[in-house]
């Protein structure tokens, strides 16, 4: 079964077709770490969650790279603030981050570089591209030079990732003109952030090298699915096209996946203007499960306002599910829980997975299915099919990250906080 998305650079619902005979690679941007991951960033790491287990599911290897952020001006001024050094502040945040996306059920990734420990990677990339004429020097910086429209003309069928601009609501959008492709590839040392020795002096290299250079270093170009947030866009996806297109005459990656935001009160969730819910918070309220159905409940293609009662609904249909489910599968005493039912559930869930990411219809096809078990008299499974029930359970479970086999832990229907 071939999986489909809507596929960034084509602008277009599209079949996802990597390599055969290999490890599907997989590369979603991580975290900047220097505070606590919220809801926002969790609906973009489920989905990519979800695509790594319905390729597995399909018999597929996925080598899953999730890079840190673990060194930027955030980080910097943040532990400055707290009397910490950053790299200390770093390591809090990116344990409490892995920590809180275990909660989530988020499988780990294969691999978790962090940029600090590819500087002198980054510093390669560099003097790669200064030999071929793409990097120019400018008030103390080192900034890449295009060669205008190079991925464009090189990859016709492609949009250029500029075109597709996402500013954050309420931002004014970036500039079209071309000017934002002059980024930085090293600039001299801006304390407190931490600095490195190279050929131009100290000094730290531009964001956008970090995953050009671990992705180049750790999977070769181009990766099969690279993505994050739908503000990745422009000008950091873009940006490692153009790396990409300038030194491997490729794109950076087969096809993009751009999850949108997770607004509230019409704005995107940020720690800037304070209207985030940490995911820590939601999964104090609720259980994975419920979490989980509430992120993935919108389409795939759609921002999702975050509401107080709308993740009430979601923890109450997640618990009615769960709570029928549990009813129905205790001890085989006879009854109409079949498991060629299970069986036609569980393909349904799998294809609507593959039909364009339509986890939110996945779940409404569980729903209906739960719910009609629920009107029935006596709804167990036939004696002797605990094993087959279980099975096919077990196999929704791992398709959606879910424990639909067992019954859901202790979700409370509490509300979640806004946070201040």
């Amino acid at each position: 079964m071939f999986l489909s998305f809507h596929e960034t650079l084509h602008d277009s619902v599209r079949r996802f077709h990597p390599p055969a005979g290999r490890p599907v690679h997989l590369y979603v941007c991580g975290p900047t770490v220097y505070d606590r991951a919220h809801v926002g960033h969790a609906r973009t790491y489920l989905y990519f969650d979800v695509v790594r287990r319905f390729l597995e599911a399909e018999g597929r290897t996925v080598r899953y790279v999730m890079n840190i952020t673990d060194f930027e001006d955030k980080i910097s001024i943040r532990a400055a603030a707290l009397g910490i050094p950053s790299r200390t502040l770093a390591r809090r945040e990116e344990a409490r981050f892995f920590r809180d996306i275990d909660r989530l059920g988020i499988r780990p990734p294969t691999d978790r570089p962090r940029a600090s420990e590819y500087v002198p990677e980054m510093v390669r990339v560099i003097r790669r591209l200064e030999r071929q004429g793409f990097a120019e020097k400018s008030e103390g910086a080192l900034l890449y030079s295009p060669r205008r429209n190079l991925c464009t003309r090189n990859f016709p069928l492609a949009h250029s990732l500029e075109q597709l601009i996402v500013p954050e609501p309420g931002a004014p959008s970036p500039p079209t003109d071309g000017t934002a492709s002059g980024f930085v590839l090293w600039r001299p040392p801006t304390p407190p952030c931490p600095s490195w020795p190279s050929p131009w002096g100290r000094g730290s290299p531009g964001w956008h090298l970090e995953c050009y250079a671990m992705a180049h270093h750790l999977l070769g170009l181009p990766v099969d699915l690279h993505g994050g947030g739908a503000d990745l866009k422009f000008p950091h996806h873009y940006t490692e096209n153009e790396l990409a297109c300038s030194l491997d005459q490729v794109l950076f990656s087969r096809s993009f996946l751009h999850l949108p935001f997770v607004t509230q009160n019409g704005e995107k969730m940020s720690k800037s203007t304070g209207n985030l819910i940490s995911l820590a918070e939601a999964l104090d309220h609720a259980d994975a499960d419920a979490l989980r159905w509430y992120l993935l409940g919108t389409p795939s293609t759609d921002r999702l306002e975050w509401s107080t009662q709308g993740f009430d609904d979601a923890i109450r249909r997640s618990r009615d599910a769960h709570a029928t489910l549990a009813a129905a599968v205790p001890d085989g005493a006879g009854g109409s829980l079949s498991v060629a039912g299970l069986r036609t559930l569980r393909r349904g869930v799998a294809h609507d997975i593959a039909d364009r990411l339509g986890v939110d219809r996945a779940l409404g096809r569980i729903e209906t299915y739960t719910t009609g078990i629920a009107r029935r008299s006596n709804p167990r499974y036939p004696r002797g099919s605990r094993r087959e029930v279980n099975a096919e359970l077990g196999a929704i479970d791992r398709l959606l990250g879910m424990r639909f086999s067992k019954p859901a832990s202790g979700a409370t229907g509490a509300r979640a906080r806004r946070a201040g």
